[in-house]
């Protein structure tokens, strides 16, 4: 019934911005139709835990961590034969959170360091068959048990759309509006049952 490799489905955007409860859904949908799926994430508190700097003070040491243990994660998700595998956070997200933290900090990383972790990161795009990408709207309150910076939270996004539009990655643009995220469960739902069930 499967074919391989897995269908892969990423998604990326600034914290808070729902990017978690979407793949949730999609997890819910694509079980409900008979497909076994692995979802990836938690990087941030996992690179935290490993005494890795994160959000505001994300170095190139933090962001290759990041970016590495998705890999593995996500290459460990297909091994196990999962039929679907949900990114929570493709690869380019941890350059768009690094971007923004040298921003934020108004500090320059130095060019090759920089284009060493793009390269990296770009090397995850070809296995991705769908990427969305979540859009910030700041009349959406956030989990007060957070302390998130409102400006460092904007840059996030700013970046993350850049390096989307700057490297013209395909991706699907996905806002806080219900009709927007259900039009993205069922993009994700349909593209896997054509593939894994035609």
């Amino acid at each position: 019934m499967v074919t391989s490799p897995p269908v892969r489905i990423a998604v990326l955007g600034t914290h808070s911005t729902g990017k978690t409860t979407l793949l949730k859904r999609m997890e819910m949908e694509l079980r409900g139709h008979g497909l076994t799926v692995a979802r990836t994430g938690r990087l941030g508190k996992r690179a935290a835990a490993a005494g890795l700097p994160k959000l505001q003070r994300h170095t190139a040491q933090s962001t290759e961590w990041i970016i590495a243990q998705g890999i593995l994660d996500e290459t460990t998700a297909a091994a196990r034969g999962a039929d679907v595998v949900l990114i929570d956070r493709a690869a380019h997200d941890a350059i768009a959170y690094f971007q923004a933290a040298m921003a934020f900090r108004a500090e320059t990383p130095p060019r090759l360091e920089r284009e060493r972790l793009l390269a990296l990161a770009s090397t995850q795009l070809p296995k991705y068959d769908l990427l969305f990408a979540t859009v910030l709207d700041e009349s959406v309150p956030v989990d007060t048990g957070h302390d998130y910076d409102a400006a460092f939270r904007r840059l996030v996004d700013q970046h993350a759309h850049r390096v989307l539009a700057n490297d013209a990655i395909p991706h699907q643009r996905v806002t806080s509006d219900p009709d927007s995220q259900a039009h993205a469960v069922e993009v994700a739902v349909h593209h896997c049952l054509q593939e894994l069930l035609a």
